[in-house]
């Protein structure tokens, strides 16, 4: 059951696989040589920034050197102002719970010297009202006590001038 294959198909398999290397070849050497150009361009690009950007790196390179120093101090100083800021903070929190304590019982005083004031105006209002009061009811009583006296008195001199009426005389 097995068949042979002719020798000639042996030899176009050969002959299309070596066709196929060569061409994979060709293309890793266009690779090859487009990368070359390639590298050369970089090169040459380089060499002309080369110039211009290594005094820039010194540059910054001594930039950075003199400003970190500068920035070390910046930044302690940042925490010191902070430390005394907190510190003030904590001071004025406490001053103004203190005052605010002050005026608080502050208050309070006025508030009991305000209210004593006020009971006394109430007990001095009502010892002027009795003061005055009972002795006006006592002259009112007195003048009305006069006034029934008088009224009893010309009753009877009205009836002492008038005849007596009777009952049956008409």
């Amino acid at each position: 059951m097995h068949s042979q294959l002719p020798p000639i198909y042996y030899i176009i398999f050969t002959g299309i696989t070596c066709f196929g290397v060569l061409m994979q070849a060709f293309v890793l050497l266009g690779m090859f040589l487009a990368v070359r150009r390639l590298t050369q361009r970089i090169h040459v690009i380089t060499d002309e920034l080369r110039p211009h950007v290594l005094p820039t790196m010194v540059t910054a390179r001594n930039l950075i050197e003199d400003v970190a120093p500068k920035v070390k101090v910046i930044s302690s100083d940042a925490v010191e102002v902070s430390r005394t800021v907190r510190r003030e903070v904590d001071n004025v929190s406490a001053t103004m719970d203190d005052v605010l304590k002050r005026a608080a019982t502050q208050a309070n005083r006025v508030d009991e010297m305000v209210s004593a004031s006020i009971d006394s105006a109430a007990h001095a209002t009502h010892a002027v009202q009795h003061a005055f009061s009972v002795p006006v009811r006592q002259a009112s009583a007195l003048f009305a006590g006069l006034k029934a006296g008088f009224d009893v008195l010309r009753s009877k001199n009205h009836s002492e001038r008038r005849p007596p009426e009777d009952e049956y005389c008409e």
